[in-house]
């Protein structure tokens, strides 16, 4: 099958002439090293990682038809770029925070693909929950996500320099949202793209849940570290009429790889990401938010040579 950014006719759709792809050059699929298999490391069940993991894998195998892409479930940010330095995956998806925070320790030997899209910190409870702000945690069971994510790795930090108090546990998005509404636990955060999957199953369901808002909590970050935190806002429509809005903070998220993976094959992955990403949305709606005009906004993170060279190409034919 020909890859979809092969040719300059592929550039234009409809009368409004928007741009869907760009060219990868001579990346077709007799130039491409032989790469048995390539594994994406995602996230747990209930995750944003693990939906658009899954989605994007298999836009992949369409395009890389002698290599078999598959997913790798993971605690997320922190254990897929364990992963990756040890050789157990090629691609992974990180938080912008968890990056920066291991880029500090002896080489990584992980680039970016390219940014995706932003997380945001939820704090959810009960609708009938007495706990109104995070004030409220102390001597309370609150998940703060798988060990190894980006949550635990972001909630644990602002423990730290915001001087939250709980009786915490780690649990993935699917555990938490059951256990909420078990009572088996008060609250529990989730760092995740909007909207996130485990919580619009709780929506679906009927339960009752209230986001509780982390404003000040979202300055304290973003006041210590504004390359990776910014307040924001998560949006009314989000979770329809079911969740009011709330503020918290924001951090972006990249699709990293291996500095060793080939750069023909990156630039398939990175063309693949910005071009298909309507595809990728099709079920998935947090995937609407990717988009190639920020996809080289990937802060200190550098690019990996494969991605640079499509952004280049990209840029060229705008």
């Amino acid at each position: 099958m020909p890859h979809p950014a092969l040719t300059r006719r592929a550039l234009l759709l409809g009368g409004a002439g928007a741009l869907v792809t760009a060219t990868v050059g001579s990346c077709t699929p007799s130039t491409l090293p032989d790469l048995p298999e390539l594994i994406l490391a995602t996230g747990p069940p209930g995750a944003v990682y693990r939906e658009i993991g899954g989605a994007l894998a298999d836009e992949l195998q369409k395009y890389l038809q002698r290599t078999a892409v598959r997913t790798r479930p993971s605690g997320a940010s922190v254990e897929n770029l364990t992963l990756l330095s040890s050789n157990q995956a090629q691609l992974g998806f990180v938080s912008l925070d968890a990056m920066l925070a291991r880029q500090t320790s002896p080489v990584l030997g992980v680039s970016a693909v390219g940014r995706l899209y932003d997380s945001f910190l939820h704090l959810v409870v009960l609708n009938n929950s007495k706990v109104r702000t995070a004030k409220d945690l102390p001597g309370r069971r609150v998940a703060i996500g798988a060990a190894g994510s980006g949550t635990e790795y972001t909630v644990e930090k602002l423990r730290r320099i915001a001087g939250l108090n709980f009786n915490e546990v780690r649990l993935t998005q699917a555990e938490a949202a059951k256990q909420l509404e078990e009572g088996a636990i008060d609250a529990f955060f989730t760092l995740t793209g909007i909207p996130t999957p485990a919580i619009s199953e709780m929506i679906r369901r009927q339960v009752a849940i209230r986001l509780v808002p982390l404003a000040e909590q979202a300055e304290v970050l973003a006041s210590g570290d504004s390359s990776a935190y910014v307040p924001a806002t998560i949006p009314k429509t989000t979770y329809g009429t079911y969740v009011q809005p709330a503020r918290t903070v924001s951090v972006p998220n990249l699709l990293v790889a291996r500095e060793d993976l080939p750069a023909e094959v990156v630039k398939i992955v990175a063309n693949t990401v910005f071009s298909q990403a309507d595809s990728i949305a099709i079920n998935h709606p947090e995937a609407r938010r990717i988009n190639r005009s920020t996809g080289i906004a990937t802060g200190p993170v550098p690019l990996h040579p494969g991605a640079a060279a499509w952004f280049r190409e990209y840029k060229r034919l705008v």
